[in-house]
């Protein structure tokens, strides 16, 4: 598919054979085809050679994804905890809430810091955007959007915007002000659409470009100024749930999780799937870049959090217990790298040992869902947000 192509699904008459069905609304190149799944397919294997069917094509698909996973087994050397067989043991962690921030009325459903660490927007199904104090807790910015379920939102680098989008398949970028009598609402500005809901949002090492994701399968980078769709990303084959952008200063990668279990990793310059990692049984519901810039974690359904090294090219660690049956739903990496909290849908933040592997502490307080973990810039504090409609500040 090219840069302007992407697939809705609606009802109605197919342009090619005219009977109703569920139709796909294909735009290619902004000019759209209306097609039903059989006519779809027909036309897929128009392009086919002599004595091939998508059912071969298929098959050869699976051949060569075993063949690649034999060839990545043969370079697999030691898992990551049996390197660190040597390290000390960490310490107990003597973490505890320090803030509880209460002014949703609903789900709070996604948080972000700001640079100066102590400013943090949140964003909730009842469709409000707040931008807090972390120290004092003063609501400085409130903003009620035309949409509840407003699923993601972000700060900019500079501190001066933030950004939110949602089930209205928009994402927004609401310029702040020191005038908190100032109306923020007619300032909004509507930057990226999708054709489903936007799932996660975030700028690039400015405020002039922003990555955002959706429940339509794709990617986008998006120039904020024009509103004009800079690169589309197409490889996943279900909802994108969750994307991180590299946090090198030169960094011109971002990694994307989903429904389809996969988590990619994606070159912005060319638009380009670089790699793509297969091994959750379950939704993945977060991705978050390791500080480093060279290793990501993702957060599933099927109640684990792994870890990827992306010159090693594979999975190099698993975090899991037995007793932990629920889905973990949000990660982030401590600022040396060493912890990785991880919020759960059983109520609770656990605290994983990257290297070691092993669970180093546990923390209680939320009364729902955590649906987002984020360590503060500096990492002296963890800003939690959970379905309890609340907001707590650990450290």
């Amino acid at each position: 598919m090219c840069d302007q192509t992407f697939v809705a699904i609606t009802f109605g008459p197919c342009d090619s054979c005219g009977n109703p069905s569920p139709l796909m609304n294909i735009y290619i190149k902004s000019e759209a085809i209306n097609y039903c799944s059989f006519c779809v397919e027909m036309m897929a294997c128009r392009g086919l050679q002599k004595g091939e069917s998508l059912a071969t094509l298929k098959t050869e698909s699976d051949t060569l994804k075993k063949k690649l996973e034999e060839e990545r087994g043969k370079l697999n050397d030691v898992e990551l905890h049996q390197v660190a067989e040597k390290i000390e043991v960490l310490n107990p962690l003597s973490v505890k809430t320090r803030r509880v921030m209460k002014g949703h009325t609903n789900k709070v459903l996604c948080m972000d810091w700001c640079s100066d660490k102590r400013r943090l927007v949140s964003s909730s199904q009842d469709g409000k955007v707040i931008v807090w104090d972390a120290f004092t807790l003063n609501k400085e910015h409130g903003l009620a959007l035309p949409c509840t379920w407003v699923m993601a939102c972000a700060y900019a680098p500079s501190g001066c915007a933030v950004a939110c989008g949602g089930l209205d398949n928009k994402c927004s970028v609401i310029p702040l002000s020191l005038d908190k009598n100032e109306n923020l609402a007619a300032k909004k500005k509507s930057v990226a659409m999708h054709t489903n809901y936007v799932s996660g949002c975030t700028f690039t090492n400015s405020d002039m470009q922003m990555l955002t994701s959706s429940g339509d399968g794709t990617c986008a980078l998006w120039d904020v100024e024009s509103g004009q769709l800079l690169q589309s990303f197409h490889g996943h084959t279900a909802d994108v749930l969750s994307l991180d952008f590299a946090p090198s200063e030169t960094g011109n990668t971002f990694v994307s999780g989903g429904c389809d279990k996969k988590a990619n990793v994606w070159d912005m310059r060319s638009g380009q799937n670089i790699q793509s990692f297969e091994s959750h049984e379950s939704d993945i519901n977060c991705v978050k870049y390791y500080p480093s810039g060279d290793a990501f974690a993702s957060a599933s359904d099927d109640a684990t959090c792994r870890f990827y090294d992306l010159r090693a090219d594979r999975e190099v660690s698993v975090y899991k217990k037995d007793s932990l049956i629920f889905g973990a739903s949000s990660v982030d990496f401590s600022m040396s790298g060493r912890l990785l909290f991880a919020g759960y849908n059983d109520y609770t933040i656990n605290v994983w040992d990257v290297l070691k592997g092993t669970r180093a502490s546990i923390l209680f307080g939320h009364e729902n869902r955590v649906s987002k973990v984020r360590v503060s810039p500096d990492g002296t504090a963890l800003c939690s947000a959970s379905w309890d409609n609340t907001l707590r500040i650990w450290a």
